[in-house]
């Protein structure tokens, strides 16, 4: 039994579609306040079949994202992962998008650096 040309055409297309469509599925932005310090957020789509997360799960993509970015004293504040079923999100591994999005803070507010910006040798107090 053959498959019809139409069909594998059909089947092909999506595959090529979703290959495309993961390679591309996170984003990041940061946002400075001050100078050393500032607000992130970081973003990540992953699509879900019988229980096999592609590329990776939606709030992996999205920290490691964030992660890689490098930058210091990197808070994590907010966390959504959407959609959520409570007890019955076992339905979405069958067949699902999931999207994650993490919010949080980075670097060193003001008060941080004062000990540093003494002159070498002296006390911070003199």
């Amino acid at each position: 039994m053959s498959v019809p040309p139409c069909w594998r055409r059909i089947l092909l297309t999506g595959l090529a579609a979703l290959a495309l469509w993961s390679a591309s599925c996170a984003s990041l932005e940061f946002r400075r306040d001050s100078e050393t310090s500032g607000t992130f957020r970081s973003s990540g789509w992953a699509f879900t079949i019988l229980s096999l997360d592609i590329p990776k799960t939606a709030e992996q993509i999205a920290r490691e994202n964030a992660s890689d970015a490098n930058m210091p004293n990197l808070q994590i504040t907010d966390v959504l992962v959407a959609p959520y079923l409570g007890g019955f999100d076992w339905i979405l591994d069958i067949l699902s998008i999931r999207y994650c999005r993490i919010e949080g803070t980075w670097g060193f507010s003001g008060g941080e650096g004062t000990a540093r910006s003494a002159t070498p040798g002296s006390s911070p107090g003199s």
